[in-house]
């Protein structure tokens, strides 16, 4: 897994829906670049759902639904000292009023890096894969919390969601694939990721015309733990005018 540990999860509601272009202004030019001259970070991506993505989701649980955005640092060593200055930093910002103030994040946090695949057709390391441009992602995110998927046939949780990952991976479209566990060791008491597991398909087709097929695939693992489950769309900058009302 090269030299990233873990990923710093945002999932992200902008409560007015007049505020998006702010938003994504804000993120993109100003707080996103903020970020890279922390030790350990090494990569930042923000993905959005659109309201063609929202209507594709597969599983669309009261935790994540309100979601329009869904944003990933990958950080590496050293970790610990990349997660105190990366909240630091946050509330740093804060304090000068460089923060945006319409947006609400229903689950964040640092979940450790556990597994990395790359298609072998892409050609890249699976260390590089998420370095690779992407036109989208598809996100699943179980809670181990919940029993395990129904066919399991006694598995564990860990074996099910490589399983799935590996199916995920073999799918038209999917150029790589992440998976994440919550850590507690990690998220110490500044964050509250829960049980739960983040899995990431790193798309090069547009998310729309594969979240079918992955949504079977998925569909096949889905249980009583199953939270999100459903595409995002790659940002543009300057292009942010998906949640604009028609003229």
């Amino acid at each position: 897994m090269g030299t990233a540990r873990a990923g710093f999860f945002s999932f992200t509601e902008v409560t007015d829906p007049r505020e998006h272009r702010s938003y994504n202004e804000w993120h993109q030019l100003d707080h996103m670049p903020e970020q890279y001259p922390l030790p350990g970070v090494l990569f930042g991506q923000r993905w959005v759902s659109t309201p063609a993505c929202r209507r594709a989701r597969l599983v669309d649980g009261p935790l994540l639904a309100p979601v329009h955005y869904v944003t990933l640092y990958l950080m590496g060593e050293p970790l610990v000292r990349t997660l105190e200055e990366f909240a630091a930093l946050g509330q740093r910002l804060r304090d000068l009023g460089r923060f945006h103030e319409h947006r609400r994040s229903h689950l964040s946090g640092p979940f450790a890096l556990r597994q990395a695949a790359a298609a072998p057709r892409v050609l890249v390391s699976a260390d590089a894969v998420a370095f690779r441009p992407t036109r989208g992602v598809y996100v699943v995110v179980r809670d181990r919390a919940a029993p395990a998927p129904p066919g399991g046939g006694g598995r564990s949780h860990d074996e099910v969601e490589r399983a799935l990952a590996e199916a995920l991976l073999g799918a038209p479209g999917v150029a790589g694939v992440l998976r994440f566990d919550a850590d507690p060791a990690l998220a110490g008491r500044r964050w509250h990721p829960g049980s739960r597991t983040i899995t990431l398909c790193y798309l090069d087709e547009e998310p729309l015309s594969v979240a079918g097929a992955l949504g079977a695939i998925v569909g096949d693992a889905a249980g009583e733990g199953m939270v999100f489950a459903g595409p995002f769309e790659a940002i543009t900058p300057w292009r942010w005018d998906w949640f604009d009302a028609p003229p």
